[in-house]
């Protein structure tokens, strides 16, 4: 018996409000699954404790962004509490058609963005249990001025109003349970037969 499979590269969107978790179930499914590749994006804004250039974020001057604006490429960019925000296009597109499986951590506005030109992509919305709770997380995370808290809470509300742009939606009110149910979305997005052809022989 002998079986060949063809794999194509997965495109996976997590986004959602800040302070829901996704940098953490991210970097969780990219700890435990080889096959996926982290897409770093670039950002103008400041790194926070612990980020490091290359690794969270490209961090770039103004000058810079706006050429590689300029230049085409951003596979989506868009400027979220004051920030410019961008992912680059060639890195992504050229680990997809090496086979890997490309995840990008991006807020929705880029999310849309991405959902709007590419022909193929799989999208997660992470939510927060309560608006509340997500006030809580803001303010313990210890990164942000009171001002940028509540921008950033008055911004969750609309991009909460559109869940419906995405394929599936997981609320991170326990940690584990929200990543065992990302594994599994996971897991059946790698078996449909867009992304996964099995050829079986004769005998």
């Amino acid at each position: 018996m002998a079986v060949t499979i063809k794999r194509t590269g997965m495109l996976l969107i997590i986004s959602g409000p800040s302070g829901t978790g996704k940098g953490t179930l991210v970097k969780k499914l990219v700890d435990s699954d080889p096959s996926f590749r982290f897409s770093c994006s670039v950002t103008t804004r400041k790194p926070r404790t612990g980020e490091m250039d290359g690794v969270h974020y490209h961090f770039v001057s103004e000058e810079e962004y706006a050429r590689l604006l300029a230049d085409g490429e951003f596979l989506e960019n868009a400027t979220v509490h004051g920030h410019n925000y961008g992912t680059l296009r060639q890195p992504v597109e050229q680990l997809m058609e090496s086979g890997y499986n490309v995840l990008l951590d991006i807020d929705p506005q880029g999310a849309i963005s991405v959902m709007d030109n590419a022909a193929d992509y799989v999208s997660v919305f992470i939510l927060p249990p309560s608006y509340a709770e997500l006030r809580v997380r803001l303010h313990t995370r210890n990164t942000d001025d009171p001002v940028e808290i509540e921008r950033r809470l008055n911004n969750a509300r609309g991009e909460v109003n559109r869940i419906d742009r995405y394929q599936y939606a997981i609320i991170n009110d326990n940690l584990e349970l929200a990543f065992s149910q990302l594994q599994a979305i996971v897991t059946a997005e790698k078996y449909r037969t867009k992304r996964y052809k099995p050829t079986i022989s004769e005998t």
